[in-house]
């Protein structure tokens, strides 16, 4: 599968302010990964130091914390890495699950999907 960029919306926690960025779809991140300076200026605060592998292997610590975003028009409350400066943004996999988005790979969108209770 290729990959693409998709625009994502990112809000403060209370919902008053948004920004946007063009964000890297990587079904393969566990979580949305933004530059921790636009997180800290929408008020995003970190709640937890969580240890992630990255594609080279190497284990790095990153704070995450908690907000609003928004995809397609569709909203979901997501857990956000506070990320280096220097690397695109990610959308993951749980800010997708959560707005019950689905890749197309062929078209290189976002789709809407069913809910699962099984």
């Amino acid at each position: 599968m290729g990959t693409f960029y998709w625009p994502l919306e990112v809000s403060s926690p209370d919902g008053s302010r948004w920004e946007t960025v063009s964000a890297l779809v990587d079904t393969g991140a566990s979580h949305t990964v933004l530059p921790a300076s636009m997180l800290r200026r929408l008020g995003v605060v970190p709640f937890r130091t969580v240890l992630y592998r990255i594609g080279d292997g190497r284990r790095v610590e990153r704070e995450i914390g908690e907000t609003k975003t928004r995809v397609n028009g569709l909203q979901a409350t997501s857990i956000v890495v506070f990320g280096d400066e220097d690397i695109p943004p990610l959308l993951g996999a749980h800010t997708l699950q959560g707005i019950l988005l689905v890749v197309d790979p062929v078209e290189e969108r976002l789709v809407p999907t069913d809910a699962l209770l099984l």
